[in-house]
């Protein structure tokens, strides 16, 4: 499969159920697992081995609480680019992805091109990245922030 979209009656029930309790506990052993959605281990194992060849499942990790490592502070910036075109797109898009505390960049359908999910650890340190990493990004124009003053869910919850 080409990474798209997969079509509703390529999922079943079981493979549902599959992703629902691997969501929920990513370090399930395929034999509880199988207990869970109600198959024996074999065929779960099939089913996971293609949902994860067909990129449905692509991983399993460790959450980690960024506050308790000291990165309790997020901003999100919206950054407007002064070229658009195909080639500027994907030389911002290669250059963001070597900063670390960008969590996230999403391309945006805006008056703004692109919302960056900054994670540091003070408002300090992320001045410092805006300035000296972000900024300089290539073709950035212009940035936005703004300061998240608390968290009420995350992808992660």
């Amino acid at each position: 499969m080409d990474g798209g979209s997969l079509h509703e009656e390529e999922i079943d029930p079981f493979d549902r159920r599959i992703i629902a309790a691997l969501r929920a506990e990513g370090r399930l052993s395929v034999t509880e697992l199988a207990s869970r959605v109600g198959l024996s281990k074999t065929p779960c194992q099939v089913r996971l081995k293609r949902l994860i060849d067909r990129r449905i499942i692509r991983g399993f990790r460790a959450v980690i609480d960024p506050v308790r490592l000291g990165q309790g502070h997020v901003a999100f910036t919206e950054v407007k680019l002064s070229d658009t075109r195909e080639a500027a797109l994907e030389a911002f898009g290669r250059a963001v992805l070597a900063i670390p505390e960008v969590e996230e960049c999403h391309m945006i359908a805006s008056s703004f091109d692109y919302l960056l999910k900054v994670r540091t650890s003070d408002i300090r340190s992320y001045r410092a990245v805006l300035g000296e990493r972000i900024s300089v990004l290539p073709h950035v124009a212009s940035t936005s922030t703004f300061v998240a003053m608390e968290t009420i869910k995350d992808a992660d919850d």
